[in-house]
Order: C-alpha cells, then sequence, then structure tokens
C-alpha cells in the first residue's frame, strides 16, 4: 500500500520515477522496489525524504485505507494550524470563504484588464 501511495502522489506532482529518485536521492532501482511493494519495509529515514519531496506527511505515505484517495498538502495543514493559532473557529470559516471568494473574483477580473 505504501507503494501505491508514492505512486499516485508521485504522478500528480508531475514526477517521472527518475526525478523522484535523483529529488530524494533514493536510487531509482530501490524506489522502484518499494513502489511495487516489492520493498514493503523501508526505513523511516526514506520515507521522510519522499514525504518532504512529495510534500505530503508521512502519514499519508503510510495509509492503508483503499478507499480512500484523498491526501493533504504539508502547506495546507500548516494554513489551517496557522488559522487556529489566529483564533479562528472552524464555525467561522464560512465567513473567510466569502472574503476568500471576493479575493479571488477580484484578482481575475484585474487580470483581464
Amino acid at each position: 500500500m505504501i507503494g501505491e501511495n508514492i505512486v499516485k502522489i508521485r504522478k500528480r506532482r508531475g514526477y517521472s520515477l527518475s526525478k523522484l529518485a535523483e529529488l530524494t536521492n533514493i536510487s531509482k532501482s530501490y524506489l522502484s522496489n518499494i513502489e511495487r511493494n516489492l520493498n514493503k519495509n523501508p526505513s523511516l529515514q526514506i520515507m521522510l525524504k519522499i514525504a518532504a519531496v512529495l510534500n505530503v506527511d508521512l502519514e499519508t505515505l503510510l495509509k492503508t485505507d483503499k478507499d480512500e484517495d484523498t491526501y493533504i498538502e504539508k502547506e495546507w495543514v500548516d494554513f489551517v494550524n496557522e488559522l487556529k493559532e489566529l483564533g479562528v473557529e472552524k464555525n467561522e470559516i464560512h465567513q473567510y470563504k466569502t472574503l476568500i471568494e471576493y479575493i479571488k473574483w477580484q484578482n481575475q477580473h484585474s487580470n483581464t484588464k
């Protein structure tokens, strides 16, 4: 399952196996073995390198729920944590959504001028 998660996220990122190997400084053959589940028990250090390059948390790579096809990018997790630190409550999020939609609309219209 780890291998399937890595392949799925790697492809979403637009990385070839060779590119991921280069960015993680892990041999292409070793990564291929992980992705094909021939090596089902890579070290924590290897997994952390892969997670860092793919910009996901370690938990995302280790998920075993086959029905779940989602993952959360680290930036989104950090963003949500920052909102919590600023005192934004879950029930207030809808108010900020309206502001974000307005800013997005404004940016789209300013780019077309």
